[in-house]
Formats: C-alpha cells, structure tokens, sequence
C-alpha cells in the first residue's frame, strides 16, 4: 500500500522585518516633518512676554534686513520687490477672501521700515499680526 504525503504548499510571509521598516518610516517621516517649517527665513523674532498661537493658515510677510543692501521682502518665501507689495498682498486677499497677514518683522528693523510696512496694509485694510518670541 502506498502512502501519499500531505505535499501541499503553504504560502507565508515574514513579517517581522514589517514592524522594523515601519519604525524607520514613522521616524523618518517625523524628522522631515519637524524640518518642515513654514518660516524657514532666519529671522530673530522681537520678544514678548505672552504670545497666542493661530491654527490657521494666513500668509506671511517676512522682512530680512541685509547690511548695505536693503531690506529684503518675502511672501511665503517668495522674494518680493517692495514697490509691488501692495499689489501682491491685494492679489492674495482677492484669491483667498483672508485679510490677515503674519508679519515677521526682526528685532533690529528700523521704526521706519516697520511703519512703511504697515502702511501698505492700512491701504488695503488688512489686519496685521507682529510674529514674536516668547520671554524665557
């Protein structure tokens, strides 16, 4: 009598390298998402002693102040001329209905930058938030 062995083919899958190349892509993606930061101009913010947070999205204005060349205007990071500041601005409140602006003045501008700055958007009758550092 002839005995037939159980030859039958069982498929599996290793799975326990899947929890090691998941540790790796969820520490990956939390590195790149803390280098991702909205404002990666380096600016020294002016202190203050208390500080609120928004949780929505609005544009940015930053100013970077260069010695012997000027000022340097950037929305969203996109360098902007300051003669054509004013247009800008009123192109994104069109597009977007938002009128607040976060302003990312450093903490050694000239009083009169700052003012010129803030001219514009009385024109266009934004509101502007000063971005600031809190105290330790």
């Amino acid at each position: 009598m002839r005995v037939k062995r159980n030859k039958r083919f069982h498929a599996e899958i290793a799975a326990s390298s899947l929890s090691d190349i998941m540790f790796f892509l969820f520490l990956f993606f939390l590195i790149v998402s803390t280098l991702a930061n909205p404002n990666v101009l380096k600016i020294t913010l002016p202190k203050a002693k208390s500080t609120a947070q928004t949780t929505k999205s609005h544009i940015s204005l930053s100013i970077q102040v260069q010695e012997g060349k000027g000022n340097t205007y950037y929305l969203d990071q996109a360098p902007v001329a300051f003669d054509s500041l004013g247009y800008r601005l009123a192109q994104h409140v069109e597009k977007t209905k938002d009128s607040t602006v976060i302003v990312r003045f450093p903490y050694d501008l000239k009083v009169q930058d700052m003012v010129n700055v803030l001219e514009i958007g009385e024109n266009q009758k934004l509101k502007f938030v000063i971005a600031t550092v809190k105290k330790p």
